[in-house]
């Protein structure tokens, strides 16, 4: 009988301790712009779903894209996701809908490094529903992490920028609310299609700062092994894979060209021997959208709204003349 009591006591504690970090999380894991782009994708139809990182979520705006090549889209790029976060995006999307295509944007920086503990290692995690691969997901990517980023998943955000939106983070969630509204700054703005504009800058003004770059000999062997199990799995489920890299500003690719020249030899040679599309906008493609900084609001290549809007109807009629060809 005591025996009991001692397990049912532990067993309230842990149920009032499970309550308590719930309703933390509630109100204090802010609503990010990620978790408007997993309820679009799992509780949508899209016939393009756009994965990769930020140079993806700023230069390419699927709305724009839809009036070239007719087919719906949403983008579930952002800075701070690997191999591994677009491997179960795309296995959690894939449970809830039918995709036609992936279009992966390839930022040759990220291959050479991995990923780090902080808000963005729970960013994407933290917004999937219950599923087969978010279990996946937490075994192979998370429960390698601090252990506090499961329990405590407010934990790497300011509390003192939390704190003064604990109601109305808790009313957003409560409510299932996912206004936009808040998903601006003065710097950029977010858009339903998962596109996240940023304002054009003075580009006299812009600074050369320092950039994740491609480093011969250093590619990261488990970030390869994501994108060719993403490959994989888009080729055994019928889903079109297609790669891109964006247009990164003329002065970047002189200051770097060793270690562009070396990423795009890398990659090319990679995607020829997967046997899909590489669609490079540094090279083949080079002529086709301006690399003049006045497209751009930093020297990374992250495009001003009306440069992505222009460039984003290039990437689609290139999408259609390589579909034809195929």
């Amino acid at each position: 009988m005591h025996s009991s009591k001692k397990i049912l006591k532990t067993v309230l504690v842990l149920v009032i301790c499970g309550i308590l970090l719930k309703g933390l999380d509630t109100a204090l894991y802010p609503c990010t712009f990620m978790r408007n782009d997993v309820h679009a994708v799992v509780s949508e139809q899209f016939d393009d779903i756009i994965l990769g990182t930020s140079h993806g979520k700023m230069d390419i705006d699927p709305e724009v894209m839809e009036e070239i090549t007719g087919r719906t889209g949403h983008n579930l790029c952002v800075g701070g996701e690997y191999g591994i976060d677009a491997y179960y995006l795309a296995r959690l999307i894939a449970e809830k809908q039918n995709p036609k295509r992936i279009i992966y944007e390839v930022d040759p920086g990220y291959f050479v490094s991995e990923k780090e503990e902080g808000n963005n290692y729970l960013l994407f995690y933290h917004e999937f529903p219950f599923s087969k691969a978010k279990l996946e997901y937490f075994w192979n990517s998370i429960a390698k992490c601090n252990f506090r980023t499961i329990l405590f998943p407010w934990y790497e955000y300011s509390l003192s920028y939390e704190v003064p939106k604990v109601k109305e983070t808790f009313l957003q969630k409560i409510k299932k609310d996912y206004s936009i509204t808040d998903l601006k700054s003065d710097s950029q703005k977010y858009h339903e299609s998962g596109f996240i504009e940023r304002y054009p800058v003075d580009i006299s003004k812009l600074k050369k700062t320092d950039i994740k770059l491609y480093e011969d000999g250093k590619v990261t062997p488990s970030n390869m092994k994501y994108l060719k199990k993403l490959i994989d799995f888009c080729k055994e489920n019928d889903i079109e894979f297609v790669a891109v890299t964006t247009p990164v500003p003329i002065a970047t690719l002189k200051d770097h060209s060793d270690n562009y020249n070396a990423a795009w030899k890398y990659f090319g040679k990679f995607f020829e021997e997967q046997g899909v599309d590489y669609i490079n906008f540094n090279t083949q493609y080079f002529k086709a959208f301006t690399h003049n900084a006045k497209a751009y609001t930093d020297y990374d290549g992250h495009m001003n709204g009306d440069a992505a809007r222009a460039y984003s109807k290039v990437l689609a009629q290139v999408l259609n003349q390589t579909e034809s060809a195929d």
